[in-house]
Order: structure tokens, then sequence, then C-alpha cells
């Protein structure tokens, strides 16, 4: 049985093949942009008989830097392109069973593209929504 912690850092293994990218399979203290968080959102169970399959939604946020730069949105604009070597959806995709603790992963779409304040400081971000079928 695949756990949480396990699920989330397959994720950020497959998120770390992105050039410059950071992230980690728990929530941080600090960031240092680009930044890839990745938090649980729902666990849905039962998905199967006899608890064969449950379904573990995430949320990757990904967070660039100044919410006023240019060069900020071309870069959140690369990660939320669907394809390249900068894309999110590619990347968490590339290896689909995370290394064969889950039965498949995807991401199912792309949502809150705009300004996020952390602390005192405004960034760039947006959120994907990561689908994990595991038991």
């Amino acid at each position: 049985m695949a756990s949480l912690a396990a699920i989330r850092d397959g994720i950020a293994t497959n998120l770390a093949t992105i050039s410059g990218l950071r992230t980690t399979g728990h929530i941080p203290g600090q960031i240092n942009p680009p930044y890839a968080i990745i938090t649980p959102d729902s666990i849905d169970y039962h998905k199967a008989f006899a608890n064969g399959i449950n379904t573990y939604n995430f949320t990757i946020t990904v967070i660039v830097g100044q919410a006023d730069s240019r060069t900020a949105q071309s870069t959140l604009d690369a990660y939320c392109s669907p394809t390249g070597s900068s894309s999110i959806k590619s990347a968490v995709e590339s290896n689909r069973t995370l290394s064969g603790i889950a039965y498949d992963l995807m991401v199912s779409d792309m949502r809150n593209y705009g300004s996020t304040t952390i602390g005192e400081t405004t960034y760039l971000a947006a959120e994907f929504n990561c689908v994990v079928q595991a038991n």
C-alpha cells in the first residue's frame, strides 16, 4: 500500500526533472522561487472492491518571482504548457506509476493563475490538480 508521503515524494521526484524548479515532498517553511509545493487535497477510498484502489488528489502550486515581472509570467506560462521541457504536466506524467507505487497518475487541469502573497511578498503562481490511483 502506497503512503501519502511516498506518493508526494514520487511527484516531487518527477518535478525535479524540470531544470531550475525547486520542490520537495513536504510543505516548506520558506520558499525560494521557482518552487513547486505538493499538498494533498483529498483521498477517495474504496474505488474498487476490498480497498483495491484509492484516488489521491493533490494540488501542485507552482510559484515564480514577482507578479509584476514579465519574465515571471513567461516562466509560469512555460510551466503551464501541456508539453515542453518546463511543462509541469509533462514532468509529473513522465513516470506515471511513480516507480511502481501507483497504478497511474495524471495532471487533470491548471487553475488559479495569478498573484499570490506569501508573508509580505507577492508572487505569481498557478495550481495544478494531480490525480493518483494507488492502493
